[in-house]
């Protein structure tokens, strides 16, 4: 169910799989127990933890490429659909020269961002960009993301108890992240344009 929707999240940003990530993550650290532990151990829900992080890197890597791919043989009409939006063709333009001058920490920003993993991914595609240019910076992204949004699950139910609370601290957290990349994504032009 979490591969499912961090893989599906790329065409319908809004489906909650944060929330999930979270929620496996909180679900895991709710089997740790100190009682019984013995000191220096491996808790046991470590595996689970790291499982966690491998399934929703991966499917975020995943649903980056098949929208990368899908947006390269786009052609015109995409391309059509890019031009009508001031939006789109800033963020594309944006992404290329961040691309080209090796700057792919806009990829990794964009994938907290909301919506961000979406335009990215598919700008990148439609501007053709090379694959060695974004695949290495979709799997950092992915990989930052999945291991933050299980740290937030993981650490709030150590915190608070594996409850709601948790979850919803975590998801605040994890939005919180959300809004700082998006507000660094819009300021990231400015400083570009102060220091060309």
């Amino acid at each position: 169910m979490v591969a499912v929707s961090v893989l599906l999240d790329v065409f319908l940003p809004v489906l909650p799989s944060g929330v999930l990530v979270i929620a496996a993550a909180t679900a895991a650290a709710a089997g740790t127990g100190a009682a019984g532990q013995v000191p220096g151990s491996v808790p046991e829900n470590v595996p689970d933890i790291l499982a966690l992080i491998v399934c929703a890197t991966t499917a975020s890597v995943l649903g980056d490429l098949v929208a990368y791919r899908l947006a390269w043989r786009g052609g015109e009409r995409l391309d059509r659909a890019i031009a009508r939006s001031r939006r789109l063709t800033t963020a594309q333009q944006r992404l290329g020269t961040a691309l080209a001058r090796g700057g792919g920490a806009l990829v990794v920003l964009a994938r907290f961002a909301p919506a961000g993993r979406s335009v990215v991914s598919f700008c990148a595609g439609a501007a053709h960009r090379r694959p060695r240019d974004f695949v290495p910076w979709s799997a950092l992204a992915g990989l930052s993301w999945a291991a933050y949004s299980v740290a937030l699950g993981y650490y709030g139910a150590q915190w608070l108890g594996a409850t709601w609370l948790a979850t919803a601290v975590s998801f605040a957290a994890l939005a919180g992240a959300g809004a700082a990349a998006a507000y660094l994504m819009r300021r990231q032009p400015e400083g570009a344009e102060a220091g060309s």
